[in-house]
């Protein structure tokens, strides 16, 4: 179904697509944490950008709608434009502000089908209760996993116990066994394997 647009509801939708843009600029502070500084920290783009296709991928095989896990993936991280990027450390002596509603902020004036597309996709990742949203949220601390994994790779010792924090915290089989696979493989040996 095709939607005709107001001049304010395409007005409020470039404002949203321009502060998502943000998203190419903002660090994901965890790392620094782990000794990694802000100026050599992934991004949160970057992030969501991996985190969209290991969860493709962890959709499929766990039997997951791919397209709608991928959907998720790309939108879970668009209200830290607003709320920059909180670690678990951090939530412990802020409060932070419930993604949902944050959402909400972000496309109000958007056309009601675009409204509805992030709240919704937002909402689903938040509560976690579908296949998708469980695919997606794996797929969020796989990519962490991944990156920490390329980090220590790289001479940072001190992400392991972000390593075995994401190895833990996920629930689907094949996020399971991939992380495993990944554990036990360096980050660079795919340009040698198979080709």
């Amino acid at each position: 179904m095709e939607h005709h647009l107001v001049d304010a509801e395409a007005t409020a939708i470039a404002h949203l697509m321009f502060e998502a843009g943000t998203l190419r600029g903002l660090p994901r502070t965890g790392w620094r944490q782990d000794g990694i500084p802000l100026s050599a920290a992934e991004t949160v783009a970057e992030h969501s950008h991996r985190t969209a296709l290991v969860g493709a991928a962890l959709a499929a095989l766990e039997g997951a709608d791919p397209a709608r896990t991928t959907l998720l993936c790309t939108l879970h991280d668009v209200p830290e434009a607003r709320t920059g990027d909180l670690t678990p450390l951090t939530r412990q002596y802020v409060t932070a502000t419930d993604p949902r509603k944050v959402i909400v902020d972000q496309t109000a004036g958007a056309h009601p089908a675009v409204r509805s597309l992030f709240a919704d996709a937002i909402a689903e990742f938040e509560d976690g209760a579908t296949r998708e949203a469980r695919c997606a949220r794996d797929a969020d601390k796989l990519d962490c996993l991944l990156r920490a994994l390329e980090y220590r790779a790289g001479g940072v010792p001190a992400v392991q116990g972000k390593i075995d924090r994401c190895r833990a915290a996920l629930t689907t089989a094949a996020a399971q066994r991939i992380a495993d696979a990944a554990l036990r493989l360096a980050p660079t040996d795919w340009q040698h394997a198979g080709a």
